[in-house]
């Protein structure tokens, strides 16, 4: 079962910022989910809310702010501590840094249509430059986003992002050609794991930090989890593995500098 980390390592560091990603990173994980919202000047950057308000200090709405205006806050409020000030990247940032990662998925949030609509040029342009076919899925709880993405490029990945079990939204990942189902893992079974293969879809649950849980999920056939703790998680599962073929158990990495 593969390891993303939410946000970057959510539970970590703070979320969504560069020394999240590369703390997990370093500690071995490389597929990671993280939320997208477009800057002011048209740039993806990767921020949950449409506004600052929550994990900055200052107050407004991401499309207020310029990209490089956002890379200057500080988004160490109400998330995980970290000693030092990291502001608010763009997904280029993050891509340039980390060059061999595995695979994202990228979730798209809410916004409006003509926002989502530049958006959905931007992640496809960026998809196609860096010939990211293999290694991005542009996931989100919006249809109409994933068709835009979909009728863009028919090659990107797109998977969707599911909270509730009615109406049915596997049905709904199915009419929209997904290659992913990204479901809230509370609403999983093994029945509808079952379906979702047989319709060539990964089933990613989200967001699970109890390994009793994650064990429950391995055993319905998830592909994936995504998690607060990636760290932990990844060195868990490491253990396991090692442990079945009796091998040295794995130590904590060394924290970042």
């Amino acid at each position: 079962m593969i390891i993303y980390g939410h946000r970057g390592a959510k539970g970590e560091a703070p979320e969504n910022t560069l020394p999240g990603f590369t703390l997990a990173y370093r500690h071995g994980i490389r597929h990671f989910e993280l939320d997208l919202v477009l800057s002011r000047d048209g740039v993806p950057v990767l921020v949950h809310d449409l506004t600052v308000d929550r994990t900055t200090g200052q107050k407004g709405n991401v499309s207020q702010f310029t990209a490089a205006e956002l890379a200057e806050m500080d988004a160490r409020r109400n998330t995980s501590a970290w000693p030092r000030k990291t502001g608010i990247p763009t997904l280029e940032a993050l891509l340039d840094q980390l060059q061999d990662l595995e695979h994202l998925q990228l979730e798209v949030k809410k916004d409006s249509r003509a926002r989502l609509n530049v958006l959905c040029n931007r992640l496809a342009e960026i998809i196609q430059r860096r010939n990211m076919y293999q290694t991005v899925t542009i996931t989100s709880a919006d249809p109409w986003f994933l068709r835009e993405m979909r009728r863009r490029d028919r090659k990107i990945r797109i998977g969707l992002v599911a909270e509730r079990k009615f109406p049915n939204p596997l049905n709904l990942a199915t009419r929209l050609g997904c290659e992913y189902f990204c479901a809230n893992w509370k609403i999983l079974n093994k029945q509808m794991v079952e379906l979702a293969h047989k319709r060539n879809m990964q089933v990613s649950a989200w967001t699970v930090n109890r390994i009793h849980d994650m064990l429950a999920l391995e055993s319905m056939g998830v592909d994936s989890i995504i998690t607060d703790y990636p760290t932990s998680t990844w060195m868990y599962f490491d253990n396991r593995a090692k442990a079945l073929l009796n091998l040295p158990l794995r130590e904590s990495a060394p924290e970042p500098a």
